[in-house]
């Protein structure tokens, strides 16, 4: 599969799984996590899974600032249902991040290692922010996203709707897509760790 180079210059997330390690996919229990990754379990590349990918990766840099995040350790409440929007599709890049599921996830070991439930659509926190709670601490963090600062190619809805309508060339399409990736490459490279796209709020434990 050829992606776009930039998947490979994009952030990379550091966790521990201890089912993993127990269950021998992972020797130390460490998982790194690409943006292909991402793209992998989505099906395609877009401003909200990458966004979904960073509001992850900040939270668990905020949640455990030493070290890899323990992945299965972590609860996360979604702000809207689950057919509401992209909340589902930011749900399940989440999952893979950070192992929370929702009632259909893993049910344990002997009681150990349970990630359903970990997942929820309640909503905790202001209108659209993600909180992510570790459960050995209770430290959590509410994350937000605004894409709105990342310039997109102004040429992109034009190309789209010749697309949508059949009477697009080649050179259009690959016009469209180079531009759509654009904005994913500068959301991914240049703005990963700006806070006016990423916001993070600690809360009270």
């Amino acid at each position: 599969m050829a992606f776009p180079a930039f998947f490979a210059q994009a952030p990379v997330i550091h966790t521990h799984d201890a089912l993993a390690q127990l269950l021998g996919a992972s020797g130390d229990g460490r998982i790194d996590y690409t943006y292909a990754d991402a793209v992998r379990l989505a099906g395609h590349s877009c401003p909200t899974v990458a966004g979904a990918y960073l509001m992850g990766r900040a939270a668990l840099q905020a949640l455990y600032p030493d070290g890899p995040a323990e992945r299965g350790q972590i609860e996360v409440s979604m702000p809207a249902p689950a057919s509401e929007g992209t909340t589902g599709v930011i749900a399940q890049v989440l999952t893979l991040l950070t192992g929370a599921a929702a009632d259909n996830g893993f049910h344990g070991i002997a009681g150990r290692h349970a990630r359903n439930g970990l997942l929820d659509y309640a909503g905790r926190h202001d209108e659209g922010a993600i909180t992510f709670r570790r459960r050995d601490t209770g430290a959590t963090v509410a994350v937000e996203l605004d894409t709105s600062p990342v310039p997109g190619n102004p040429h992109v809805r034009e190309l789209l709707g010749a697309i949508l309508q059949g009477v697009a060339n080649d050179a259009q399409k690959q016009a469209f897509a180079d531009g759509w990736q654009e904005r994913v490459r500068r959301l991914l490279l240049e703005f990963a760790d700006d806070p006016r796209v990423v916001r993070v709020t600690r809360l009270a434990a």
